[in-house]
């Protein structure tokens, strides 16, 4: 949408505190619960939308990229995290509610992304619920890689930077060896306050760094 998106990803979490968050007790047993076994951390990003020039996310399905990378099932979801509050002015996420149920659906380009098929887009578009997902700072969306989902630029003046912490299935390690993705890797879960402890020794260090 005439725009550009900032993208950090990572495979492995650490201990910092975006790491805490992905390996948490709260998120980590939510997942297992969701996906019905053993998860481990596949990726973490951060997406940031500058303000008045974040551009837009095309109609798309998680598994239409990581089928490619060598998943054979769709054993994966992720947690949508939002940091900055998420409006429909700085470019929420929307989803269309209820699509994983229908199935992978092609990808292909799409300006400079990869896209889901706009023809079946247009018709889940027509029969399903479309949802724009604000959000307040903290809230948190858990969806399936098989759910539709995009979100507009961001207009407004305030940034919209997001957390997204994505599993998979432990019985769906990608079978492709040149994956981008980590084969299953034992996830070590932390108990919660580990985030607010994480945090702390942030604060810490930059009281230090800021007062010599």
């Amino acid at each position: 949408a005439g725009g550009s998106t900032e993208l950090a990803l990572w495979n492995h979490p650490g201990d910092d505190v975006f790491g805490a968050v992905a390996r948490c007790a709260r998120i980590v047993d939510s997942m297992e619960k969701l996906i019905g076994e053993e998860v481990y951390h596949w990726h973490s990003k951060l997406t940031l939308k500058r303000p008045a020039r974040g551009g837009a996310w095309e109609w798309h399905q998680d598994y239409g990229y990581w089928y490619g990378h060598g998943c054979l099932a769709p054993k994966l979801a992720s947690v949508f995290i939002a940091v900055d509050a998420s409006t429909r002015e700085n470019g929420c996420l929307q989803v269309i509610r209820g699509s994983h149920d229908l199935g992978r659906i092609d990808h292909g380009k799409i300006g400079t992304q990869s896209g889901a098929d706009p023809e079946r887009v247009e018709q889940a578009l027509k029969l399903l619920e479309h949802v724009y997902v604000e959000m307040a700072p903290g809230d948190a969306l858990f969806f399936h890689s098989n759910l539709l989902h995009c979100s507009g630029p961001n207009l407004s003046p305030r940034s919209r930077n997001i957390l997204l912490c994505c599993y998979n299935a432990a019985s769906n390690s990608p079978f492709k060896a040149d994956s981008p993705h980590p084969q299953y890797t034992k996830l070590t879960r932390l108990p919660d306050s580990a985030v607010l402890a994480a945090a702390d020794h942030v604060a810490v260090a930059e009281e230090a760094f800021l007062h010599g």
